[in-house]
C-alpha cells in the first residue's frame, strides 16, 4: 500500500487509522477492477493494395474509402480501437461504447461528417452511454455520438460483403450526436427512434440555415433532426425464410456545416436480406435516397438536389473458408453528388469479391470492381485536370487486395 504524505500526517495525528485507509483503498480498487472486468477491448488493423487499369487516378467519383489517393499502391486504411461495456440482462442495466479511428480512413470519415474529428488522421466514430429501463421487454437508450441507424453497409469493411463501399453508402448519413431509443415489440419486430443536433456529424454541431441575402444563421432551438427505423426478422416458424430481415428507416433535419444549400435534408432507406433454399446462398438488396429542398444563397436561387442508389447482393458460402460475394448497383443524382460537379450523374457498378480465410482472426480477400459512367457527355473517370473536356475514361476497373486483422 502506497500512502501520500497528507494521509501519513493525518494518521500520525490520530485523525484516521492506517487500517481504515487500507480497507477504503482496497474497496476502491475492487470497484475499479469490477468495472474494468466487464469492459471489452477490440478492434482491427485494415490494409489494402489496389491496382487501377487504364488512365490516371485523379477522378474516381463514387468511391468512399478507396478513391484517388488509394489507387495504384499499398495502403494503410484505418486502425480502430473499441472499448465497450455491453448491457447485461438486468432491468436497470447500463454500459457504454467508444470507437476511436486512426489513419487515412479516419480523415475521410471526418470529411463525411464535417467537424466530426479531433485531428486530421484521427476520429471519434462513436462514444455513447447505453441504458436500459424495465419497460415491457426492455427499453434501451443511447446518448452521445452514434452511427446512423440504417444502411446496408458499415464503416467497418470486414462487416461488409465487399471491400469497397457502395454508391448508396456514400449518400447515407454517417454519424449523429443525440439520443435514440429502441424497443423490441416481439421476436420478429423492433423499432427505434431518435433526435440529434444535425442530420449528419460533426460532433456537437448545431444546425444552420442559409439566408436570402447571403451567409448562414443558427436554426431555431426546435429545429433538430429526427430519425426512425423499423426492423422485421422472420421467426423460426417462417421455415426456409427463417432469419430473413427487412429494414426501413428515415432521417430528416438540417446540417451543422454550411453546405451549398443549408436546407432540410431527408434520407430514406429500405434494405433486405433473404436466405435461399440452397445451403450457403443468400440474396440482399437496398435502396438509398437523399434529397434537400431548394433555397436562396447570396441572392441566387439554388435548386433542390437529389441522389438515389439501388444495389443487389448475392452471397455464397462455398466452403468453410471460401465465400463469394457479388454486388450490382445503379445510382443517379444531381451534379456533385459523388464528385462530378459539371453534369448530372448516372452510374452502373459491378463488384465481385473472393473471401478466403487463411489465418485465424484475419480477413483476406481479393476484389474486382467495374464502374461505368452512363451519362452522356465527357466521361468522368481517370486522370487529367478537373475540366469539362479533359481526356478521361467512361469506365473504371480496379483490382484490390484487402487484409484485416481483428483483435
Amino acid at each position: 500500500m502506497k500512502l501520500n504524505q497528507w494521509t501519513i500526517a493525518l494518521a500520525a495525528a490520530g485523525v484516521v487509522s492506517l487500517g481504515s485507509v487500507a480497507q477504503a483503498e482496497e474497496a476502491q480498487q475492487h470497484q475499479v477492477l469490477t468495472a474494468l472486468s466487464s469492459t471489452t477491448l477490440s478492434g482491427y488493423v485494415d490494409t489494402s493494395a489496389i491496382w487501377k487499369f487504364g488512365t490516371g487516378n485523379a477522378n474516381m467519383p463514387g468511391r468512399s474509402y478507396d478513391g484517388a489517393g488509394k489507387q495504384d499502391g499499398f495502403n494503410l486504411d484505418v486502425i480502430k480501437v473499441s472499448l465497450e461495456k455491453p448491457l447485461d440482462e438486468g432491468q436497470w442495466s447500463a454500459g457504454y461504447k467508444v470507437d476511436l479511428l486512426a489513419g487515412p480512413d479516419a480523415a475521410t470519415f471526418n470529411a463525411f461528417t464535417p467537424g466530426g474529428g479531433f485531428a486530421a488522421n484521427l476520429a471519434i466514430e462513436q462514444a455513447y452511454v447505453n441504458l436500459r429501463a424495465p419497460v415491457g421487454n426492455g427499453l434501451d437508450f443511447k446518448l452521445g455520438v452514434f452511427d446512423s441507424l440504417f444502411g446496408y453497409e458499415s464503416f467497418d469493411a470486414y462487416k461488409n460483403p465487399n471491400f469497397s463501399r457502395s454508391y448508396g453508402y456514400a449518400i447515407d448519413p454517417k454519424q449523429h450526436t443525440g439520443g435514440v431509443a429502441s424497443y423490441r415489440l416481439a421476436d420478429w419486430i423492433s423499432v427505434a427512434g431518435g433526435v440529434s443536433d444535425t442530420y449528419n456529424g460533426g460532433i456537437n454541431a448545431r444546425p444552420v440555415r442559409g439566408t436570402p441575402f447571403g451567409g448562414f444563421v443558427p436554426a431555431v432551438e426546435s429545429e433538430k433532426s429526427y430519425m426512425g427505423l423499423l426492423n422485421l426478422t422472420a421467426p423460426e416458424s417462417a421455415g426456409a425464410l427463417k432469419g430473413a430481415s427487412l429494414y426501413a428507416g428515415v432521417v430528416k433535419g438540417l446540417n451543422g456545416a454550411a453546405p451549398a444549400s443549408a436546407t432540410d435534408v431527408t434520407s430514406y432507406y429500405v434494405g433486405a436480406t433473404i436466405p435461399l433454399p440452397i445451403t450457403g446462398l443468400a440474396v440482399g438488396g437496398s435502396y438509398d435516397y437523399r434529397g434537400n429542398t431548394a433555397t436562396t444563397k447570396n441572392g441566387a436561387y439554388i435548386p433542390s438536389m437529389y441522389a438515389n442508389a439501388v444495389a443487389g447482393y448475392l452471397s455464397y458460402q462455398a466452403t468453410e473458408k471460401l465465400k463469394l460475394n457479388n454486388r450490382l448497383e445503379y445510382a443517379s443524382g444531381s451534379g456533385g453528388t459523388w464528385g462530378t460537379a459539371l453534369k448530372a450523374e448516372e452510374f452502373f457498378a459491378e463488384t465481385f469479391t473472393v473471401d478466403y480465410s487463411l489465418w485465424a482472426n484475419v480477413v483476406s480477400r481479393v476484389e474486382f470492381r467495374w464502374d461505368r459512367d452512363l451519362k452522356g457527355g465527357p466521361p468522368v473517370f481517370g486522370g487529367g485536370p478537373a475540366t469539362l473536356y479533359a481526356p478521361r475514361d467512361r469506365n473504371a476497373l480496379s483490382l484490390a487486395l484487402n487484409i484485416i486483422y481483428k483483435f
